[in-house]
């Protein structure tokens, strides 16, 4: 028997990371794994030189793969194989300009969702009955394999602290808390780390990189794990990031979050993020069994086994067990989405 083929289909860098742990899982089993980038928001050169990247969708259709697996909310339904969702990041209470909240929209895309937790699994559930032309499994985050796998808290003498930021105006704690930091990091307390969402204006980032200090660093780069195993305490907004930081076991201190739980410590006023930092490295009982209940519900896989369940589910819905019926045709989304592939054959 052949090794099956799988597609990873990625339109942004913070893809790599990803899926990275899924590729694992595909090569461990002796199958095959390639790449396809599309847009202007992905770059080739964090491909490893090992990795295969197929260049177009004729490339794609002689490549055959079983499966194409979306880090996305969008998928086109003209490519070989089943379209299985992984999600980009977790559920954090956006909502479009409608209301309503874009994490739990269906697109007619896919045929399976491998959601991460009670929190993502349920309301799926609810739509694959409604629409009956794709199949809900409950598997974890592969993203977060090597989060458990490899998890240190590789902290120095004195805490670190990671701030992090989406970029949307109306969201983002960046412009906000600027002077604040700035100012909180030449006291030589804490080590800060910076890491913003690759769309953050270039202005925040230069002002933010302008700071730079013994205490202070702006990092770059497509994988966070190592900065969230690094750090001790997130300053956060509304970024889906700081739920995989509540993952492990550690306090967030956001800044006027949308949506603020009893498992975040949320400030309205530049003038407490000190104080709430501080409260946060103490780690008080009643807030960490809050972020024990928030894992157990939006998460509770911590074995680093997620890639494999992801693979399981797959195999199940290839396997010819599992009743589908046939997703509806979306022409305007798929025409797009052909405009954009430059491919108009069937």
């Amino acid at each position: 028997m052949s090794a099956k083929r799988y597609l990873f289909y990625i339109s942004q860098n913070y893809s790599y990371a990803i899926l990275r742990p899924l590729q694992s899982a595909i090569l461990a089993r002796g199958e095959q794994i390639a790449w396809f980038l599309e847009g202007k928001e992905v770059d080739s050169k964090f491909l490893t030189a090992d990795e295969c990247q197929l260049m177009s969708v004729e490339e794609i259709k002689n490549y055959n793969p079983v499966a194409v697996f979306y880090p996305a909310n969008i998928a086109p339904t003209f490519l070989p194989g089943i379209n299985v969702a992984i999600f980009h990041g977790f559920d954090a209470g956006k909502v479009d300009k409608k209301g309503n909240n874009d994490h739990f929209k269906i697109r007619n895309c896919f045929e399976l969702y491998c959601t991460q937790g009670p929190s993502t699994t349920e309301p799926f559930l609810v739509f694959a009955k409604q629409y009956n032309h794709f199949k809900v499994t409950e598997t974890g985050w592969c993203a977060l394999d090597r989060l458990y796998l490899e998890h240190k808290n590789m902290s120095e003498n004195k805490p670190t602290i990671l701030l992090c930021s989406t970029f949307s105006k109306k969201l983002s704690c960046a412009p906000h808390l600027f002077e604040t930091v700035k100012k909180l990091s030449q006291l030589s307390k804490w080590n800060w780390l910076v890491q913003f969402h690759p769309k953050m204006p270039v202005e925040i980032v230069n002002q933010y990189k302008s700071i730079q200090n013994d205490n202070l660093s702006f990092v770059e780069t497509d994988d966070v794990i190592p900065l969230l195993q690094k750090a001790d305490v997130m300053v956060c907004d509304t970024s889906s990031v700081l739920i995989m930081f509540l993952l492990l076991g550690k306090p967030v201190v956001t800044y006027k979050n949308i949506a603020p739980k009893n498992h975040l410590l949320d400030i309205d006023n530049v003038d407490l993020l000190e104080q709430s930092i501080e409260t946060a490295l103490q780690q008080p009982p009643r807030l960490m069994e809050h972020i024990k209940d928030f894992i157990n519900i939006t998460h509770p896989y911590n074995d680093g086994k997620s890639s494999i369940r992801v693979l399981n589910a797959v195999e199940e819905v290839l396997s010819g067990k599992v009743s589908l019926g046939n997703k509806p045709i979306d022409f305007f989304r798929q025409f797009k989405m052909r405009k954009k592939l430059k491919y108009w054959r069937l």
